[in-house]
């Protein structure tokens, strides 16, 4: 169809990498991003370190240049959420994690 658009799939960051909040710190082992007209959003699955089988699904949202933002992660339409569904094919881990929350 002349000027859609297919949305595509971005991981700008490489993972595993460290997370460290005050309660705990471990590593980002998957996520899924899409790089959108204002906003990276992101969906990822954290694991605790020295708490094997604990984990966390944090969904946050990183600037177009790339800096972590606090406030929530907003997601802005179609383009967005077709952009975290084809991200979210390169997660398996995170992908199954929020089908339960589905199903």
């Amino acid at each position: 169809m002349p000027g859609s658009h297919q949305p595509v799939a971005r991981r700008g960051r490489a993972v595993p990498r460290e997370f460290n909040f005050h309660w705990g710190s471990g590593q980002i082992v998957e996520e899924a991003s899409y790089i959108g007209r204002h906003s990276e959003p992101a969906i990822q699955l954290l694991e605790y370190e020295g708490h094997p089988g604990s984990y966390g699904v944090r969904f946050c949202y990183f600037s177009l240049e790339g800096r972590f933002q606090r406030s929530p992660m907003m997601i802005d339409g179609d383009e967005t959420l077709a952009g975290l569904r084809e991200a979210l094919k390169e997660t398996p881990r995170l992908r199954e994690l929020l089908r339960t929350l589905i199903t």
